[in-house]
């Protein structure tokens, strides 16, 4: 038996209504198409009245008429959720729809978890393996560089501490062919040993690598190819991960996104992050909405000048707001936090954050690890630059104080240890950047107390 996918359409007054009654029944004629009732979202100039009962007898289906001259987004949310519908087609056209209009559209019907689509474009929401036989979370970003695996980290020690015994599923573009497990909770993830996996042709700085060294819990690293505009992958072996997760000794899954990709696995509750330093239009238009619009807990991070004015965060805020208010929103900025002790050494520190920051981060590391920083490098993404920098300080400096991203390892850690240095991993911690916000670290615990009733309720 054809299963039947039930459509809602969009239509508007600028055709003539026998046009549109021609593409209504076009796709009613279609075994697998049921169309349940249409929506006219603008447009009066060829329309002859404005009845909905006129005009659901003529289309033969249910007709909501939008109620001002803006377009109806509540009103298509509205009719999607009452008829229960599988995908919404667009067979509207320009004045009344615009690229930002049917974006915004676009948005609002993929949040609903259904497809979008019309003559030229199919626009599906990411996909959710259901799969996970334990509560789980998922941390997703609206894009790369904004903190996923710091933001990751702090979670995953924070849960752990207080005894919910998680372990962290994250994909890279550097990740395993196979899931792979690696016991941050058994081994000692130092930098001679990571230097030795990179030397055996093992990516050590991949996400997994960081998360097990920056919160000592078992996690499982996987790979992802490609990444398209509502966060789906063209590849990955994530539902592989997220088997082994189930099997694994842990009572609690953290699925960790990759850039703006978003995890294929069905999870019980979403921490999004968004970074302030993006350009704002990324954020409000486009698929930023839809990201917005999946999470339980919203954390900004990044959101200091010069990254991002106070004006800026305020309009973030706004946004989310009014986007997803229900949603916790959190805004916050990263300070770097040394695996080891520091205090008293020549520290030369190697970061992904940007130059305009560096002096703020040296002031802090100074004041709260009693170091005296004598060179930086804001360049762990590129490799002949961070040699370059480093050349300049190795024979000054007693400690390698680096993130573990990008070339941590076969560049910072290898060079340093060449010359002589200690090498000390850099964990990076988000800090509320006012006391008037909901308190983090209890807002994680209770979005996961959240998952754990979302798991027991829907098992």
């Amino acid at each position: 038996m054809t299963n039947l996918n039930k459509m809602l359409c969009l239509v508007d007054g600028e055709h003539y209504l026998p046009v549109t009654q021609e593409a209504i029944d076009t796709l009613n004629n279609l075994e697998h198409i049921d169309i349940s009732a249409v929506v006219f979202i603008g447009g009066t100039e060829k329309l002859r009245d404005d009845s909905e009962e006129s005009y659901s007898k003529v289309l033969g289906v249910p007709v909501q008429f939008a109620k001002d001259k803006d377009i109806p987004y509540d009103i298509i949310v509205d009719m999607i959720r009452k008829y229960d519908v599988d995908t919404v087609m667009d067979l509207s056209d320009e004045p009344i729809l615009d690229y930002p209009k049917r974006f915004k559209i676009a948005c609002k019907v993929l949040n609903e978890g259904i497809t979008y689509e019309g003559p030229d474009f199919k626009f599906e929401p990411h996909s959710e393996y259901d799969v996970m036989e334990k509560p789980s979370i998922t941390i997703l970003g609206t894009g790369k560089r904004i903190g996923k695996t710091a933001v990751s980290g702090f979670v995953s020690r924070l849960i752990d501490k207080n005894g919910y015994e998680p372990c962290v599923i994250a994909m890279g573009r550097g990740g395993p062919e196979e899931p792979e497990i690696v016991h941050g909770e058994k081994l000692e993830i130092s930098a001679k040993y990571l230097l030795e996996q990179s030397e055996k042709g093992v990516h050590a700085a991949s996400d997994h690598w960081e998360d097990a060294l920056m919160s000592r819990i078992l996690t499982i690293g996987c790979r992802r190819c490609g990444g398209g505009m509502a966060g789906e992958v063209f590849l990955t072996n994530m539902k592989k991960g997220a088997k082994l997760a189930n099997e694994v000794d842990s009572k609690f899954a953290i699925f960790e996104g990759s850039g703006a990709a978003i995890p294929p696995i069905k999870t019980n509750k979403k921490i999004v992050l968004v970074g302030a330093n993006q350009p704002l239009s990324n954020l409000t238009t486009y698929f930023g909405p839809y990201r917005i619009g999946l999470g339980d807990l919203v954390i900004l991070t990044m959101c200091e000048e010069p990254m991002a004015s106070t004006d800026k965060i305020a309009e973030i805020e706004e946004f989310i707001k009014e986007n997803n208010p229900n949603a916790k929103i959190i805004s916050t900025v990263f300070r770097p936090k040394p695996l080891e002790d520091i205090s008293g050494k020549k520290v030369l520190f190697a970061t992904t954050a940007p130059e305009d920051v560096k002096d703020k981060l040296v002031d802090y590391l100074e004041e709260n690890y009693s170091c005296e920083v004598i060179g930086t490098t804001a360049h762990l993404s590129n490799r002949p630059l961070l040699k370059e920098d480093m050349a300049k300080y190795l024979d000054k400096a007693d400690v390698m104080l680096t993130e573990l991203k990008a070339a941590a390892v076969d560049v910072a850690t290898k060079d340093a240890i060449k010359a002589g240095l200690e090498v000390v991993y850099c964990d990076n911690i988000p800090v509320a950047i006012k006391d008037s916000y909901p308190d983090l670290a209890k807002s994680v615990i209770e979005l996961v107390d959240g998952a754990i009733d979302d798991f027991n309720e829907s098992s």
